[in-house]
């Protein structure tokens, strides 16, 4: 399996500019140590060769969150979401866009 975590540094919220480079490096480091160290045991044998992609950002509150942006099988997402909460990291929960179908009428 591979794994990456991508750190997006873009924010719902806009934080000073001293403060915003010590936020993204911390989450620079934050998502490098998340995919080489404690997600490194999804990617020895056993495991599916599907990837794993993780997004992490900064919640209003200056908390980490995460979120699994791929189908992935629900004892990866109990894996991902043990290790992501034992870092303080939260649950990044998106928002569901819903596609409505056009219907056109024959006349």
């Amino acid at each position: 399996m591979t794994v990456t975590v991508l750190a997006i540094l873009e924010t719902d919220f806009v934080p000073q500019k001293s403060l915003a480079k010590i936020m993204n490096d911390r989450l620079r480091l934050a998502a490098r140590d998340l995919e080489q160290i404690h997600l490194k045991s999804l990617s020895g044998r056993g495991f599916s060769s599907d990837n794993l992609i993780i997004y992490i950002s900064y919640n209003p509150k200056y908390k980490i969150r995460y979120c699994i942006m791929n189908d992935v099988s629900a004892d990866i997402q109990y894996f991902v979401a043990e290790t992501c909460g034992r870092q303080g990291y939260i649950l990044w929960k998106r928002p569901v866009i819903e596609i409505k179908e056009n219907k056109y009428l024959d006349s």
